[in-house]
């Protein structure tokens, strides 16, 4: 980054401006929504990207148009009028080529920046404090993390290497609303929201076993746990049946009409993860159809390759489209891997998972070594509670598939720790998406992969997280939460054994204009993440 002889002082009141100006933006934004599809309906044309078809646009983002009849991405409805040529911006990004998955804009322009806002996408030749040459790369809105867990210290470090500016937990947090916020204000480099998670408060709040199912008193008592932390923050209720079996259709009925109640939806780590009886994927996921028709919320199938769509990915994906072309608000997310990943202690592993899951103890590596169980070592990594991947799991066709369905988003389903006995997913899903989707196979194109991981996700949450509506975007007027990449190297390179791998190719990471991420290097005195309470 180089700087001009200009006055400092000579910066904009765009932040004060758009902050009284409020978020009316969320409202335009909304509006167009087709048949409870959860992410919009103006239809997508193809973009002329990599790998990109009309068979494979997106076709459910809301404001898309034909990039060739943009001259640059619309701006947000209260951004004001555009800085007139005489304006000095904070930053500068220049000679990147932009995109706009919320609009299908892709072009080369330039970006401009004042006080944590963008304030201004346009042609080059704007002046600046400071001007950062991006050539050979594309600029993007900042990718959001649908599915993440709590930022602890050190694995958002990671997100922020592989291009995420917004760590959501919609598998649900940890803790109770209050202290979650409290111990997030002021210390993550990423915005940090989450959902109430009914698997680990049933334990933790009530003391009930996974498997055994609560009394009358308890839902009720459960239900208003649920109210207040909704009150609280949080935002939607996440649910694990596979996890907690002895949830019962009166719990998640109650919890799911205090979610109604609110406005908020419903995400789901399903009840069954494979395709024999008793208990299939497909029930699973009907089960959760049917709870969203009965209390009229949406609802959002959480890692569907690995929960829900094994090994029936078309009749999952059909089942779908049905509830969804009755007007249900249905979508669900992927991460990029052919294996999934939980603990031995896992309800997972009761039974004869063998034979559900087409693996064998061979197939199961400790993540963060490059140790494979066999029978004999099983036991004893079970004590432990070792978190396993399953190499193999996952069939690559299914992965590919669910990627080419407009209304899949991205959700990486973890977070470094401590330890690293993570899945890589933690660390590359991003990466991978762009590097080994995009680019290397051609399964997508690279403007529908880029909406997946912002637009989408966005636009997924902002009805019970208002600040969403400024995010996902590379707008006029929306935060300046930007990811910058080049689309020729950008890969993961976190695997089972070094899952603390940070991905390559993310050159530049700014969350609300601070540069957390400058030329591939972490600056960790930027936490500039806001925390996202619901309202």
């Amino acid at each position: 980054m180089s700087d001009r002889p200009l006055n400092p002082a000579a910066t904009s009141d765009r932040r004060r401006f758009l902050v009284a100006a409020g978020f009316g933006a969320a409202n335009v934004v909304l509006l167009s929504r087709l048949g409870g599809s959860g992410t919009g309906s103006t239809s997508v044309a193809a973009s002329g990207a990599e790998g990109t078809d009309a068979s494979t646009s997106p076709t459910s983002i809301v404001g898309v148009n034909e990039p060739a009849a943009l001259d640059a991405p619309p701006a947000l409805a209260d951004a004001g009028p555009a800085p007139g040529p005489d304006h000095v911006f904070d930053l500068l990004l220049t000679n990147g080529r932009v995109i706009d998955p919320a609009s299908g804009y892709d072009g080369p322009l330039e970006v401009g920046i004042n006080d944590g806002v963008i304030t201004a996408i346009q042609p080059p030749g704007g002046k600046a404090v400071e001007i950062l040459d991006v050539e050979g790369r594309v600029i993007a809105p900042g990718f959001i993390d649908l599915l993440s867990a709590e930022p602890n210290g050190y694995g958002e470090w990671f997100k922020v290497a592989d291009g995420v500016t917004t760590n959501l937990c919609m598998h649900g947090v940890n803790n109770y609303a209050n202290a979650f916020f409290s111990r997030q204000e002021g210390m993550s480099p990423v915005h940090v929201g989450g959902a109430f998670h009914q698997h680990f408060l049933r334990g933790e709040d009530l003391g009930a076993a996974p498997d055994r199912a609560l009394d009358e008193a308890q839902i009720a008592e459960f239900a208003e746990l649920c109210r207040t932390s909704l009150a609280d923050g949080f935002a939607g209720i996440c649910f694990s049946p596979e996890y907690s079996p002895g949830t019962t259709t009166a719990e998640l009925d109650a919890l799911t009409a205090v979610a109604a109640e609110a406005g908020h939806s419903v995400y789901f780590h399903a009840r069954y993860s494979d395709p024999d009886e008793p208990g299939t994927s497909i029930e699973g996921l009907q089960e959760v159809i049917d709870l969203a028709r009965r209390h009229g919320v949406g609802a959002h199938i959480e890692h569907l390759t690995s929960t829900g769509g094994t090994f029936v990915m078309d009749q999952a994906l059909a089942l779908m489209e049905s509830a969804r072309s009755d007007g249900l608000d249905l979508t669900a997310c992927v991460y990029p891997y052919d294996y999934w990943a939980t603990t031995l202690g896992s309800f997972r592993f009761v039974g004869d998972w063998q034979a559900r899951y087409r693996i064998t103890y061979e197939n199961l590596e400790v993540a963060g070594t490059d140790r494979f169980l066999t029978e004999s070592s099983f036991a004893a990594a079970q004590a432990d509670n070792l978190l396993v991947a399953a190499i193999g799991s996952i069939p690559e066709a299914d992965v590919e598939q669910a990627l080419r369905t407009p209304w899949i988003m991205l959700g990486s389903d973890g977070i470094l720790t401590d330890g690293n006995n993570n899945h890589p997913r933690a660390a590359g899903t991003f990466a991978r998406t762009l590097g080994r989707y995009v680019r290397d196979k051609g399964t997508l194109g690279l403007v529908d992969a880029l909406a997946k991981m912002t637009i989408q996700p966005a636009q997924r949450v902002e009805t019970m997280l208002p600040q969403m509506a400024r995010k996902g975007r590379l707008q006029r007027g929306a935060d300046a939460d930007i990811t910058v990449f080049d689309p020729g190297s950008v890969i993961d390179q976190a695997t089972v054994s070094s899952p603390a791998s940070p991905s390559s190719g993310i050159s530049d990471v700014f969350v609300m204009g601070q540069r957390v991420l400058a030329s591939g290097q972490l600056d960790r005195s930027k936490v500039a993440g806001q925390v996202l309470r619901s309202s």
